[in-house]
């Protein structure tokens, strides 16, 4: 058994590499991990994660050597890090390299629900073209009020590329950014939504933004309004969400994430004004490569006793 071991449902090319850096063996889930033998789970100093289901200290145990968990994705709500740092064990994520790709979507999620994209597109498609004439009017995307919710790296990203949509800007973080001027700060997400058309939420998923987009948020935000989250499926009060859809009280909404991925509410299927994906916000060729990158690259770090390039504890 190697020092490190692999957890996750990784691509050829990341499994190649995991396996010629590290000789590393991997593991369809966590749940594997027990099927190992004691002695050669005994040897495992680091883990690379890639997943959503809850890596907490019962799985930790199972590794009592375990000094590294270094996860693929920027987002670590999976892995309990107080578990992790009571028994002596850093977590890194990957990161900035995914920013550019996440920040295109949201965006891209905004147009296509303002545009009615793919309904459009299913016209044409349908052949309603020459026979029921032009698709009906959809709505402009350029010059309306976006509020970001989480002004962190991505959700800079996605405010820099509304601002060329000329949008107006406006944002709720946990204090005032740096922002250019013009910019307006929220202090709470139920004021953002009151002052803006749509709403964008790039804030980090975990205990602490459960249920954040509540329906409080979605009712102020109101019935011209439009939803997008490139976040956690956990952000937002999905039943409120969908009533609010069903009902007419919100427009639209671009959704790249759900509760209980893969296995999302039916009810998201059946409604014409979202615009749904299936969790795609970093999944270009070029931005997997590089975040494959950066989980070996800690890993490489902990091994050689070097500073880990991204820990989060």
């Amino acid at each position: 058994m190697t020092k490190v071991l692999a957890v996750g449902q990784y691509s050829d090319i990341d499994l190649k590499a995991l396996n010629a850096d590290f000789g590393a063996p991997p593991l369809e889930d966590l749940a594997r991990i027990a099927d190992l033998p004691e002695s050669d789970r005994a040897q495992v100093t680091a883990l690379a994660y890639k997943g959503h289901h809850a890596l907490d200290g019962a799985v930790m145990d199972l590794l009592p050597g375990l000094k590294l968990i270094a996860n693929f994705g920027v987002g670590y709500d999976a892995i309990n890090i107080a578990d992790a740092s009571a028994r002596g064990i850093t977590v890194t994520n990957t990161p900035n390299v995914l920013n550019d790709d996440v920040a295109d979507l949201a965006v891209a999620l905004l147009v296509m629900e303002q545009r009615k994209l793919t309904a459009s597109e299913q016209w044409m498609r349908d052949g309603r073209w020459p026979t029921e004439g032009a698709y009906p009017l959809a709505r402009k995307m350029s010059g309306r009020k976006v509020g970001v919710l989480g002004m962190g790296r991505i959700g800079r990203e996605i405010a820099d590329r509304l601002a060329a949509f000329k949008c107006e800007i406006h944002y709720q973080s946990r204090s005032r950014k740096d922002a250019p001027d013009g910019w307006t700060y929220h202090a709470d997400p139920v004021a953002l939504a009151g002052a803006v058309d749509d709403l964008v939420i790039a804030v980090v998923g975990g205990p602490e933004t459960v249920g954040f987009v509540s329906a409080e948020v979605i009712e102020a935000l109101g019935p011209d309004g439009i939803i997008v989250n490139i976040a956690r499926g956990t952000v937002i009060d999905e039943p409120a969400l969908l009533d609010a859809l069903e009902s007419g009280r919100l427009r639209g909404a671009g959704l790249d994430v759900f509760l209980n991925e893969p296995d999302i509410d039916p009810r998201f299927l059946a409604l014409p004004n979202v615009t749904v994906l299936p969790h795609v916000g970093s999944a270009t060729a070029e931005t997997r490569a590089a975040m494959g990158d950066l989980q070996r690259q800690n890993i490489h770090a902990h091994l050689q006793g070097q500073a880990l390039v991204t820990p989060v504890n």
